[in-house]
């Protein structure tokens, strides 16, 4: 009788069904939707409770908080761990989150429920390395790419269904669906994924310490995080303001319509697999300069938004070209220092990059109830020029390094 019959357990490399593997792309792109969902509901919520722009946007900077930490916490289990068991628990816990978010009397409880939907919905850093020990060998870049695309669709439809949901049927009805959601792929992933062994016998402590050894053995991940934190972090700012933004004068839109811009935002992101293979083929650190600036130009659009809705459109699609772009860039070049430390180098480079995002999500609400569109447009310019500062200093001061070696 083999091993795998007796056991139970599916050894790594031998494949997976695509089958499997699209669910596991959906799971991703649901569970990250969680993150996402209520950005568009902000101004609703606030209604809701009577609060201000800037006390509702806590709502998404709780959310973010929570989920750089789960990653932090949670993502390394999956390494030591079976997997299958971790990602169903977790899938129960973000349901439950979920409705805790729902049923919200206050805004107080609200932060708690989305620090606690945050912290939970980390089951796609824990699916992706999973789809890799399930794939062939000659497969695993496609799979990983399935799953990624899973991921990257979830993120971008999530503000245009919460949209929708909430101007027809009010913003706990989507939290109700999104926990049924959740509570259904728990069921069943638990009776389809195969038990898979843990891929290391480190312990949890040594994991963690692990990765504060990786942030200070290469000068280029702390760049990328940094740059990552920054980029994101004005990625939050806009999301964050658009719908109060847009409910405003001269728009008057509903949250459905602010939802709607994330769809066309998927024009933007539909660029970052073609700025993935230009990462291959050229120095991935000229192409992240370039894109810094091409999201530094969507935040000059934005603020010309006041003459034309086109130039908020424009804007959206060069934001989300340039911010996807550059995590992908900066991905390619991290993902090349250590190979081994591949999960680990992607955890740091990940917390990092959603710091960033809940402290713009909370510059974003500021800006927007004390100084307007402008003060949101000058933060997340702010926050861009940064980024291009951390990659200009990096790239002196390495090449003086490469100068006086030769």
């Amino acid at each position: 009788m083999s091993q795998t019959a007796s056991t139970g357990i599916a050894p790594s490399g031998k494949g997976a069904s695509r089958g499997l593997i699209l669910l596991l792309a959906a799971t991703s792109g649901l569970a990250v939707a969680n993150l996402y969902y209520n950005q568009p509901l902000l101004a609703e919520i606030g209604r809701t409770f009577g609060a201000s722009s800037n006390e509702t946007g806590y709502v998404s900077m709780f959310t973010q908080i929570g989920y750089a930490l789960g990653m932090l916490l949670f993502v390394p289990l999956g390494d030591i761990r079976e997997r299958r068991t971790l990602i169903s628990l977790l899938l129960i816990a973000v349901a439950v989150s979920l409705v805790g978010f729902a049923v919200s009397p206050s805004l107080l409880w609200m932060y708690i429920a989305s620090f606690a939907v945050g912290i939970t919905s980390v089951v796609p850093q824990i699916i992706v390395p999973f789809s890799a020990q399930l794939a062939r060998p000659e497969e695993r870049g496609k799979v990983i790419g399935t799953v990624m695309s899973g991921l990257l669709f979830g993120i971008l439809l999530a503000r245009t269904i919460s949209g929708i949901v909430g101007d027809f049927f009010g913003w706990r009805s989507m939290y109700w669906i999104a926990a049924a959601l959740m509570l259904l792929l728990s069921v069943i992933l638990y009776r389809l994924l195969p038990l898979t062994k843990p891929e290391t016998s480190a312990s949890y402590k040594e994991l963690l310490g692990s990765m504060v050894q990786l942030v200070r053995k290469y000068p280029t991940l702390r760049e990328a995080s940094l740059i990552g934190a920054c980029m994101f972090g004005s990625f939050s700012v806009f999301w964050t303001s658009l719908a109060f933004y847009l409910e405003g004068p001269p728009y008057h839109y509903s949250s459905a319509i602010a939802g709607l811009f994330g769809l066309i935002g998927v024009a933007g992101a539909a660029g970052a697999p073609v700025v993935g293979r230009l990462a291959d083929k050229v120095a991935p650190k000229r192409i992240i300069g370039l894109l810094i600036l091409l999201t530094l130009l969507s935040f000059g659009l934005f603020g010309l938004s006041g003459l034309t809705i086109w130039s908020l459109v424009a804007g959206v699609i060069v934001l989300d070209l340039g911010v996807q772009g550059t995590q992908v860039s900066n991905q390619a070049r991290i993902y090349a220092l250590e190979p081994a430390a591949r999960s680990r180098i992607n955890t740091v480079f990940m917390v990092s990059t959603f710091a960033g995002g809940a402290l713009g999500s909370t510059l974003g609400s500021y800006a927007w109830q004390h100084w307007g569109w402008s003060g949101v447009c000058w933060s997340g310019g702010i926050l861009v020029t940064a980024a291009l500062a951390i990659w200009g200093v990096h790239r002196i001061i390495y090449r003086k390094a490469e100068l006086a070696v030769s």
